[in-house]
């Protein structure tokens, strides 16, 4: 993202100067690339670790500031959610024991972090997407609070002029709103960086487009948002809505999306990547720019690009070049956002040898790919992989359908050996990470399919505690260390303690809810409760509002009339309570308890803050918990 310093979007003739210095840098990388500056012979590669805080219960710990001033060490740095630290590998030169190397240094700066994380209450998890993570959880409060996501936040809103519609189908469907760019903390990644030399750029870069989806297909560990089990690899449609700047009048026009696959194939060089973007995609926020790229270049050093990096920062798509210095020399590389954070460190080391060799071996062997493959069938590649995982099938360069494990298996697996041995990496270690991926594609035991099957397993749970149990498992087996392919499945003791998954609402109510409109006909609440067999029936109005709430006592008064002859037709509106008691999400459930107690009520609708509906809490519910409490109880004793 850049600098902190940033200049906010309606600082308009802040953004201009930043314009004009972004156009500079242009012109200054424009002319490095024809002069030759760009380091060339050496092969590097780098890593970014994204971490998910959670508490003692599993939830979303929002302690990131403390951790980070407890850690004083460069390699760690904020992101957007509280509940998420991120920390950045040191270069590593291709070769030898490289893929060692990278697992040392990711498992030392995990431990460091999680003595850091202990001393807060907090435990550090890699995670795709955390499964007790809640829609609540993400409001500005638990932003982190530095300016520059704030800045982001508020240019993004700005550009579309409404609420982040989020829809996803997978097994389940997610339909939500949300009012700020929070979606994005959602997502946790396992980023790789490959250094390229600037004449193998395009090259290199397209093959990364055509690995996508199979390096991905393979490498699936986010399958549940909100407790919805949906694509194998949520992260990439969640992040891609998340901060998606098209408005509603966006919908006509060809509008690109600022995460993105990308439009074609590159042709000559990076340029055209960050020439695209900027045509594209307007400047969101700026930063304070000091050094002038000509003059640096007039006296032989290496220009910093500020203003290019951190436009580049707010353009996201899934492969995405780099501009960086190393040693006073100028680079290139290529960054792989597509990869989620765990299961395990093993696992993302394996499949950073899986992309590394891939990448060299596919880089001396392919040639052309822009001739092998249409630029539309590599992207819709990316789609279903994402949605499938290791059951997509891909369109592959003799233009035929073939299935992503086979592709793997006996295809590109090899051609991974063949590539980090021209790489100079030592066989034994390029075979101990690649049999992982070997392993993982046989049994088809992805992070994704783990999660899938261990929360059909725990059928017999709650919602709530079957996600702790996943969470606290996953937790447990990384620190086994072993890969996720080789991990038993989550069980319902992993979850600990049944009252820490009920001290809020919304671990609590049902979402699964049958709702009215308040023009209805009476007789059509009357139906629902006796088909659904529920005492209670919210009632919305065109807005999806809560305006009233149908009870089985209110009908009863309407029986006596139910079957006399040219009875008139009354609306719901009519008989519904409108005088109600509700409650938020994040309410604490003692309270809501004791609210119905107060009022000897047996339901509490669950608004949001614009009062629209999001669960319902009754006296089953607590009911259901008392009986699980007591069942613990009793097994203790």
């Amino acid at each position: 993202m850049g600098e902190h310093d940033n200049v906010r979007p309606e600082d308009s003739e802040g953004l201009r100067r930043f314009t004009r210095a972004l156009l500079t840098d242009l012109r200054a990388l424009e002319q490095m690339l024809a002069g030759g500056h760009i380091e060339s012979g050496v092969r590097r590669f780098g890593a970014e670790q994204e971490t998910v805080l959670v508490d003692r219960e599993w939830r979303p710990a929002p302690v990131n500031m403390k951790i980070l001033e407890r850690l004083n060490d460069r390699h760690f740095t904020t992101e957007l959610g509280r509940f998420n630290i991120e920390y950045n590998l040191d270069p590593i030169e291709a070769g030898g024991d490289c893929l060692t190397q990278m697992h040392r240094q990711l498992d030392a700066l995990l431990a460091q972090g999680q003595t850091a994380a202990a001393a807060e209450g907090a435990k550090m998890l890699l995670t795709g997407i955390l499964p007790t993570l809640m829609q609540s959880d993400l409001g500005l409060e638990n932003m982190t609070p530095v300016a520059r996501y704030m800045a982001l936040n508020d240019a993004v809103g700005r550009l579309r002029g409404d609420h982040f519609h989020l829809r996803i189908k997978g097994r389940d469907e997610l339909i939500i709103d949300h009012d700020n760019v929070m979606l994005e903390s959602c997502t946790t990644s396992f980023q790789l960086h490959y250094q390229v030399s600037a004449e193998e750029f395009a090259h290199l870069y397209n093959i990364a487009q055509v690995l996508a989806a199979p390096v991905l297909a393979c490498a699936t560990n986010s399958p549940l948002l909100f407790g919805r089990q949906l694509w194998r690899e949520t992260r990439i449609a969640l992040f891609q809505q998340s901060v998606d700047t098209r408005g509603q009048s966006d919908s006509i026009r060809e509008v690109a999306p600022r995460v993105s696959f990308g439009q074609d194939w590159v042709r000559e060089s990076a340029l055209e990547i960050f020439q695209e973007d900027l045509a594209r995609f307007r400047v969101l926020i700026g930063g304070k720019v000091e050094q002038d790229p000509f003059e640096a270049l007039e006296a032989g050093v290496a220009p910093e690009l500020t203003a290019l990096r951190i436009h580049n920062g707010t353009v996201y798509r899934w492969n995405r070049p780099c501009y960086g210095i190393s040693d006073g020399k100028p680079h290139l590389r290529i960054e792989n956002r597509l990869l989620p954070s765990g299961p395990s460190i093993f696992d993302e080391v394996a499949n950073a040898a899986l992309w590394f060799g891939l990448m060299s071996g596919a880089g001396a062997k392919w040639g052309d790919v822009t001739k092998k493959m249409d630029f539309a069938f590599a992207r819709e590649n990316l789609v279903a992989a994402a949605r499938q995982g290791m059951g997509a099938d891909l369109l592959w360069f003799d233009k035929e359908y073939v299935q992503a494990p086979k592709l793997m298996l006996e295809q590109l697996l090899p051609l991974a050996h063949e590539g980090l041995e021209l790489l100079g990496v030592d066989s034994d270690d390029a075979k101990r990470y690649l049999e992982v991926i070997k392993g993982r594609v046989q049994t088809q035991k992805s992070g994704a399919q783990w999660c899938v099957s261990s929360i059909d397993a725990l059928s017999d749970c709650s919602r709530h505690e079957g996600l702790a149990a996943l969470v606290a498992a996953t937790y447990r087996l990384q620190r086994e260390g072993k890969p996720v392919h080789t991990w038993p499945l989550a069980e319902r003791a992993d979850a600990g303690d049944e009252r820490s998954h009920c001290r809020r609402v919304d671990q609590l109510m049902t979402t699964d809810l049958f709702t009215v409109n308040e023009t209805e006909l009476v007789d059509m609440a009357a139906y629902v409760m006796n088909w659904k067999h529920i005492r209670h029936v919210p009632v919305e109005d065109n807005q999806n509002r809560l305006v009233g709430l149908v009870t089985h006592r209110s009908l009863l008064r309407l029986v006596p009339t139910l079957n006399e002859p040219g009875r008139a037709a009354v609306p719901i509106s009519e008989i519904m309570e409108t005088k109600l008691h509700t409650v938020g999400p994040t309410t604490r459930a003692r309270d809501a308890f004791q609210l119905m107690r107060k009022h000897r009520i047996s339901c509490l609708p669950v608004v949001d803050e614009e009062n629209r509906l999001v669960g319902i809490l009754t006296e089953t519910d607590f009911m259901e918990l008392a009986a699980g409490l007591l069942e613990e109880f009793l097994d203790d004793d």
